[in-house]
């Protein structure tokens, strides 16, 4: 069988680990096993992709170290049931695009377009958000420095007052 030389999906891992630390604490060179003996040997992940994220599953605490290796937390499989919400919905849109008779590629490409369409509009708010945050930190920065000002020459003033007399 001939071995899969483009990577996986963006994020896949992430996800595939976690689901993996759902059946049983497994260390990272058994998941790395695991995946090639499920994969039927088409995809072996690297020590170098398993061992960082590993320390950034750790860092981000979805996972914990265990004697056996390491296992998910609360937070890891919050993030895999919100992960999986997200697939259930795509596997609908595509059952539905697909009854509709259009073809898996037009299915994929128009569900592809949508998830751009998502993203490119999250990122706008988000943009738009930071924006206005900036806008009203500068107002409140402005606000400040203006009081301190008004103080400084205060005192000036009030010391000019002590070297006039």
């Amino acid at each position: 069988m001939e071995q899969v030389k483009a990577k996986v999906p963006r994020g896949f891992t992430r996800f595939y680990v976690l689901y993996l630390l759902t059946e049983k604490e497994m260390t990272g060179k058994e998941i790395i096993e695991e995946a090639e003996l499920r994969s039927e040997g088409d995809w072996t992940p690297s020590p170098g992709l398993i061992y960082p994220l590993l320390n950034r599953l750790l860092r981000d605490k979805m996972i914990v170290e265990v004697d056996s290796g390491f296992k998910i937390t609360e937070e890891g499989l919050k993030i895999l049931h919100q992960y999986n919400r997200m697939q259930d919905q795509f596997d609908r849109q595509f059952q539905l695009i697909n009854k509709l008779g259009i073809s898996v590629y037009t299915a994929g490409k128009f569900l592809a377009e949508e998830t751009i369409d998502r993203i490119t509009s999250l990122n706008m708010s988000l943009r738009e958000r930071l924006n206005r945050k900036s806008v009203d930190v500068q107002e409140k920065f402005d606000e400040m420095y203006e009081e301190f000002l008004l103080s400084e020459l205060e005192r000036l003033n009030s010391k000019k007052g002590l070297y006039t007399e």
